[in-house]
């Protein structure tokens, strides 16, 4: 099934797909991610908040849900299912064709196991999926505990920035490597 998925993603990578994949992502970052930072930063009145974190508790959690009162609860769920839909759309797009298109020339052995890399944005949009369910499960029971969810929460956090943070190492990997197959091919 894995096998199936990179080779469908590395059959749609070529062309203009990539390119577009970037723009998207710098369009996204440049006038949409601030406005949605500064909501949030309005909504968390300092408390942080459980997407921008690496490492938080529970206890972290609730503290926040707490600090963000009950329009600043509703207003972290609404966000979550709007903003928070397209925003991991939107890199897995961008990481899964930009890796796939730069692995294609990177190691262009189409049976290479490291070629599989190219979906580790996937599972980052997941896992920021899985998140955004747990956060907001949270924050909508709030004050009531949410147990077992209220666990796994960070732990979906954590993994998602692995994943999230991963691929963009190994887009910059790839790249390094392409490029010098390049110089090296030119010599």
């Amino acid at each position: 099934m894995l096998n199936t998925l990179s080779d469908r993603v590395y059959h749609f990578s070529n062309g203009i797909v990539p390119l577009l994949g970037l723009l998207i992502f710098a369009l996204f970052v440049g006038f949409v991610l601030p406005q949605q930072a500064d909501r949030a930063g309005t909504i968390s009145q300092g408390a942080g908040s459980p997407d921008t974190s690496y490492f938080y508790s529970s206890s972290d959690l609730y503290n926040m849900a707490k600090a963000y009162g009950a329009d600043g609860r509703a207003a972290y769920v609404r966000a979550r299912f709007t903003f928070d839909l397209v925003f991991p759309l939107t890199y897995l797009f961008f990481l899964a064709t930009s890796i796939s298109w730069v692995m294609q020339r990177a190691i262009p052995d189409s049976n290479s196991r490291w070629r599989h890399l190219n979906l580790f944005p996937v599972f980052g949009a997941l896992f920021d999926y899985l998140e955004n369910i747990a956060a907001s499960i949270v924050m909508l029971n709030y004050p009531q505990h949410t147990p077992i969810v209220d666990a796994l929460a960070p732990m979906f956090t954590l993994v998602k920035w692995f994943f999230v943070d991963s691929s963009f190492v190994i887009l910059v990997a790839a790249v390094l490597i392409a490029f010098w197959k390049w110089v090296r091919g030119r010599i």
